[in-house]
């Protein structure tokens, strides 16, 4: 009997004690909780802005047209050419994986045959586009095509038009590849939805700034995961 009271008393004076360091710490997880938060969403705007960024542009040899947000970037491409910023616009060749967007449409032609349209239809001349022969998947491997057309064609500078949350990782692989290799000014789609302020509002912004801080991670971790392109069959 004496050991059973003495569990007892040992059970309710741990009850008694609980209690006690739950409300003497929970002042503290809490205030550490409340600021890991407000530090989480405060410098949500700062990864926006820092995602976003471009060079200052100047006449250049040629503008590059990365693959991806059709037809805004091809739009923007056309623009600074009217403004006379390069005499040619270059188009990457992306490998064609299947015939379907991502909204599930059917894709008669390739995404550089519909940028050459929008291109023609915005007064850029056929005889100024260059579609870049080596075939890409991602941004690596275009910008490793841009950077082979620079050299192919003896050029030194070329615009790289993209969008807002894709220029800094743009900057990241080039600085990183191809630093000296020649001069790139990134730029993005003047009317590009991205709100650096704001990304994680909506679900399109949110995705996009998600994938490009992925991406960014990758690239520092020196591409661990990179798509290759896909070999021909024997």
């Amino acid at each position: 009997m004496k050991t059973i009271e003495h569990m007892g008393s040992i059970e309710s004076a741990s009850k008694r004690k609980f209690p006690f360091h739950l409300k003497r710490f929970f002042p503290i997880l809490s205030g550490i909780l409340l600021t890991a938060i407000s530090l989480a969403y405060f410098s949500l705007p700062l990864l926006g802005n820092w995602l976003v960024r471009e060079d200052p542009i100047h006449p250049a040899d040629a503008i590059a047209v990365l693959s991806g947000s059709f037809p805004e970037r091809a739009v923007e491409a056309a623009g600074l050419y009217r403004d006379g910023y390069a005499r040619e616009v270059w188009l990457t060749h992306p490998v064609k994986q299947n015939y379907f967007d991502a909204f599930g449409n059917f894709q008669k032609f390739s995404e550089d045959a519909r940028n050459f349209r929008v291109l023609c239809a915005f007064g850029v001349p056929q005889e100024a586009i260059h579609v870049l022969d080596t075939p890409i998947v991602n941004t690596a491997d275009e910008l490793n095509a841009i950077d082979f057309g620079l050299k192919e064609r003896g050029d030194s500078s070329v615009i790289v038009v993209t969008s807002k949350a894709h220029t800094r990782r743009v900057f990241s692989l080039w600085d990183k590849y191809h630093l000296g290799d020649g001069e790139i000014l990134i730029h993005a789609v003047s009317d590009d939805t991205f709100s650096p302020s704001r990304w994680w509002r909506t679900r399109s912004s949110r995705a996009e700034g998600i994938h490009e801080l992925l991406g960014i991670v990758n690239v520092w971790a020196g591409m661990p995961v990179h798509r290759p392109l896909p070999q021909p069959p024997a």
